[in-house]
């Protein structure tokens, strides 16, 4: 088995060994993997954060001996980069960009140094919301994770990423975590909703506001009212998404 970390502000992890398949996710600078095939340009991995598979360009991964992949692994909280941008400084003196929800804990192993503001550890509701409000605006990209391109379910990962929460990749196996409300009343801030298409799909997940809003990606990340229904579009004036069911996960 071969191992790998992630040494730029981003990588697409994509469906096939081809630049032109479908982004089905993305690596942000600092997270660590299991290699499961490589190819001479190309190689399969699995995510170590959340487990998701795809495949990389070799040329924008490094590898790492088995006991460094350990030992990241085997930290119990991370230091995850909580500006929406910040620099690395490289070994060769460059600046390189990093974005909000980077892996700043061992930014040694690759010869950087880093000096950002960094979020370590579990964090608290309100922390969950006042990260969300960071990426307001964020346009809607399939696959993405960052505040320059994201969709639903990696908007949701990376807010509960951020404050120290572990969360499936898609809203499928998001909506299988935490423990589901009967009554949207229920909730609270923080908790996550889950909508489904008209073949009874999860396919949407936004995040609980207070007073009967949501903060989610339609087009970009915006904050819509919310109800027994599903999600107002305060813009349009009319139901975009079906409610199917609200789990508190913390």
């Amino acid at each position: 088995m071969q191992y790998g970390i992630c040494p730029l502000s981003i990588v697409p992890i994509r469906t096939n060994p081809d630049g032109c398949s479908e982004m089905t996710s993305q690596l942000q600078y600092g997270e660590h993997f299991k290699i499961l095939e490589s190819r001479k340009k190309w190689s399969r991995i699995r995510v170590a954060y959340d487990k998701f598979e795809g495949w990389v360009p070799n040329n924008q991964i490094t590898e790492v001996p088995e006991h460094i992949y350990e030992n990241l692994d085997a930290l119990v909280h991370s230091k995850i980069c909580s500006d929406i941008i910040s620099h690395i400084y490289t070994e060769d003196g460059m600046l390189m960009p990093i974005l909000l929800g980077s892996m700043v804990h061992a930014p040694d192993l690759l010869g950087h140094s880093f000096e950002g503001s960094v979020q370590e550890g579990q964090n608290t509701k309100e922390g969950l919301i006042d990260t969300a409000i960071l990426y307001l605006k964020a346009p809607f990209l399939g696959g993405g994770k960052t505040p320059f391109g994201i969709d639903c379910s990696g908007f949701t990962q990376m807010v509960y990423k951020i404050n120290g929460y572990v969360l499936g990749r898609t809203a499928g196996e998001q909506s299988k975590q935490g423990e589901a409300l009967s009554f949207i009343e229920e909730s609270e801030p923080g908790d996550l909703a889950f909508f489904d298409n008209n073949e009874g799909v999860i396919d949407h997940v936004g995040i609980i506001l207070k007073d009967n809003y949501i903060i989610h990606v339609n087009g970009h990340v915006r904050i819509d009212r919310i109800d027994h229904t599903g999600i107002f579009n305060t813009d349009e004036k009319l139901y975009t998404h079906q409610l199917r069911v609200i789990k508190k996960i913390i």
